[in-house]
């Protein structure tokens, strides 16, 4: 068959400078957990109701989730390294608006929904150029780490903003993490500088009904969604699970407790990414993406029904689920890379990543609501078990993959 290249040159092959881009994904989401972290002093500081104080965040998610259907098409359009470099500056741009004007609920609503359009417009121009410059068998394993340098911001993010505010107020956590995404914003420019955009090739004798790739994008998109549904659910209950249960054994402070939330779900994240690239490099997708989703599923099933488990254990059990449940991100990404035709990438991320974190905006509701109608003394392990369907699905898909 034949095949026309489109307007993206190869350039000098693996021209990104991972390491950097790493420590500039961590820099760039210090910002990301700034919120969260500062929540407790913001409800009283600016008044706020518990359902206020929820619309903020979500509409950080919101805009998110719509930044990165958006920013998709246009990495289609105009190249994932162009897109990237706007996108890093409105980083910048949007973390200093935010530091210097959210003091009330509705700045804060409006700061976290342009923050949430600049993190959101960041995410998928990486993958792309990661995957892009990284060499084959390495593909899988830099994705990993770019996700990796995420989750450490996400613990530097907490770390810095429970820091500044023993030493002053939110207004100092806001600053201090706005300037490190600052400095993240000019490390991915430069990490980037020398990167090329991916190579497009059109096969002009194949229609888009009979492209064999589809069903191996579907598949990885439904368990994209799987993955997002047990992730989001999880990272937004876990917090109060191991703060009811530990706090009820009267082993750790508030504090400890904090800095052992992040830890279990963020740090160990760090690790489950980058580690489950080195995986799929090494023995291909299928067998890892099957692996994470069949042990978040069972962690899922069984962590609630444990809360009186002795601290030691129940930390250490909350470790593999954070480090199972982010895992297979990493790998979900660079397999729909290897899958998705160049000039269809960008959209294909899209798609999934927005019916992805739909479905991840709805879990920790149907958690919610399970907690609410469900008798105290089965609540937790009823809820986490709903969690299990996304892991469910995740596997399914995970098998039924080709490769």
């Amino acid at each position: 068959m034949t095949h026309e290249l489109e307007r993206f040159s190869p350039g000098p092959p693996s021209s990104v400078n991972t390491p950097l881009l790493v420590l500039a994904r961590a820099c760039t989401t210090a910002v990301f957990m700034t919120y969260p972290a500062c929540l407790s002093w913001l409800m009283d500081a600016w008044q706020m109701t518990a359902t206020r104080a929820g619309l903020v965040q979500g509409a950080f998610t919101a805009s998110f989730a719509v930044s990165l259907l958006v920013v998709s098409f246009l990495c289609d359009r105009f190249g994932a390294k162009s897109v990237f470099a706007w996108a890093a500056i409105s980083c910048a741009a949007s973390a200093l608006f935010f530091a210097t004007f959210a003091r009330s609920f509705e700045s804060a609503l409006a700061c976290m929904a342009l923050l949430g359009l600049a993190q959101g417009a960041t995410y998928t121009p990486a993958i792309m150029l990661v995957s892009t410059n990284a060499p084959p068998d390495r593909k899988a394993s830099a994705v990993g780490w770019v996700l990796a340098g995420m989750s450490a911001g996400y613990v530097l993010s907490i770390v810095l903003a429970n820091a500044m505010l023993a030493t002053a107020d939110y207004r100092l956590a806001f600053a201090v993490t706005a300037g490190v995404a600052v400095v993240g914003s000019a490390l991915s420019i430069a990490a980037t500088w020398n990167a090329r955009d991916q190579v497009v090739q059109i096969d002009l004798g194949q229609t888009s009904s009979d492209s064999p790739w589809k069903r191996q994008a579907r598949l990885l998109t439904l368990g994209y969604i799987g993955h997002t549904w047990e992730l989001f659910g999880a990272w937004a209950w876990i917090p109060a699970f191991l703060t009811a249960s530990l706090l009820s054994q009267g082993r750790l402070t508030g504090v400890e407790i904090g800095i052992w939330i992040a830890v279990t779900l963020h740090v160990s994240g760090f690790f489950g990414s980058f580690l489950s690239g080195y995986a799929a490099d090494r023995f291909g997708a299928k067998p890892v993406l099957v692996g994470f989703a069949l042990v978040g599923a069972a962690c899922s099933l069984v962590i609630g029904w444990l809360n009186e488990l002795n601290v030691a254990l129940l930390l250490a059990l909350v470790w593999i689920y954070g480090f199972a449940i982010i895992g297979d991100s990493s790998v979900l990404s660079s397999a729909m890379t290897d899958a998705v035709p160049a000039s269809q990438l960008g959209r294909a991320l899209g798609l999934r990543s927005i019916l992805g974190v739909g479905a991840g905006s709805v879990s920790p509701i149907a958690f919610g609501m399970a907690l609410d109608m469900t008798p105290a003394s089965v609540s937790w392990g009823l809820a986490f078990g709903i969690l299990a369907f996304g892991g469910a699905l995740a596997f399914a898909c995970a098998i039924a993959l080709r490769r």
